[in-house]
């Protein structure tokens, strides 16, 4: 006597043989790695759609926002990824919990235009849990602090980040050293100017 399981491959099978009786082509249709290619960067932005800021990046506009413009001086929040190949090397969005294995998204603070590093100091005083508080958040690529200049609250913009502008000869995680990625930024929040 079958089995159940030979049984229920055996109808599997005939109504295989039976579909493609019906439907020839379906069955038959391969693939190959060229239209495979074509279909995976249909999402690709084209080169010559990319606009130049003054700096000389190349960045993208892929939603503009419509809040407040973020302008030289301005202190703003934003999420930010940084992508090798597709990998997100480096994100605000996995900031973790020096206390457990959560993953949260902390948004990264900053004022624009001024020279990465210089931005903030961090203090204790202003957070209840001190040191134990896992606030070192990813750092990011120093083309973020002048690309920002002219995004909208809501807006989100890729860049393409040459090696001057990125991690330089360090690289930092996935990224390796000397290495073009692509930044992703989205703008939440923009605050005033100081002394405005």
């Amino acid at each position: 006597m079958a089995s159940t399981r030979s049984l229920d491959k055996w109808i599997v099978h005939r109504h295989l043989q039976n579909f493609s009786r019906i439907h020839p082509k379906t069955n038959t249709r391969t693939i190959k790695p060229s239209e495979a290619r074509e279909r995976r960067n249909k999402k690709t932005i084209p080169l010559e759609d990319y606009l130049t800021s003054p700096d000389g990046l190349k960045y993208y506009d892929v939603l503009e926002g419509k809040g407040a413009v973020a302008e030289k001086g301005m202190t703003v929040q934003v999420h930010f990824d940084c992508l090798y190949r597709g990998i997100t090397a480096v994100s605000s969005r996995e900031s973790k919990l020096l206390a457990g294995n959560r993953i949260i998204a902390q948004p990264y603070v900053f004022k624009v235009g001024a020279p990465p590093g210089k931005e903030r100091k961090r203090e204790f005083v202003d957070n209840p849990n001190g040191l134990f508080s896992a606030q070192a958040a990813p750092k990011p690529p120093a083309a973020m602090y002048s690309v920002t200049e002219g995004m909208k609250v809501g807006g989100k913009r890729t860049v393409i980040v040459p090696p001057e502008a990125g991690y330089g000869k360090r690289g930092m995680n996935e990224i390796p050293p000397g290495s073009t990625f692509e930044l992703n930024i989205e703008l939440l929040q923009v605050m005033p100017a100081e002394g405005q």
